[in-house]
């Protein structure tokens, strides 16, 4: 009997939401993708488009990695076995990214935050990145560099 091989299916990714809110009060500095652990509902919503990630940020409890304050509406086609917003929900890390995050969190100024969700093939993931935050400084020279590249694009596009 011949053997058949099987290509790797590609992972499709879609993104769900983008947090860019965290991107400009805080300087990136390592990025993760975890997994979320959800209820059917949740899964359902987040199909549908129905999450916010901003003011959303990763604790530590118990050596475990727990996303908080992401906004995950109610299904709407759901019965009466639903989901709550805003609870908290468990990420899904290896031990040697859990005690990383922990360590750079205990440390003053550091803080994990939610930078994007998406579906990697089935799979609901989030990114998430540890951060220092910005001075005001910091995000004035983030509004100049971005109006600077706005401008250049207009000037590429008139001259093309």
């Amino acid at each position: 009997m011949a053997e058949q091989k099987t290509s790797p299916k590609k992972l499709t990714t879609k993104l769900i939401a983008d947090n860019k809110k965290a991107r400009f009060d805080f300087s990136i500095i390592e990025t993760f993708e975890a997994g979320i652990e959800l209820t059917g509902s949740e899964v359902k919503s987040l199909r549908a488009g129905d999450v916010n990630l901003k003011d959303s940020y990763i604790a530590m409890k118990n050596g475990q990695a727990y996303l908080q304050n992401a906004h995950i509406s109610e299904y709407r086609a759901s019965s009466y076995q639903n989901h709550l917003p805003e609870r908290h929900r468990k990420l899904l890390l290896k031990a040697t990214e859990l005690y990383k995050i922990d360590k750079a969190i205990s440390e003053k100024g550091y803080t994990c935050v939610a930078l994007k969700i998406y579906f990697k093939g089935q799979w609901a993931k989030l990114e998430i990145g540890l951060a220092k935050g910005k001075k005001s400084a910091d995000k004035r020279e983030s509004i100049k560099t971005r109006e600077a590249d706005r401008e250049l694009a207009q000037i590429k596009r008139k001259f093309r």
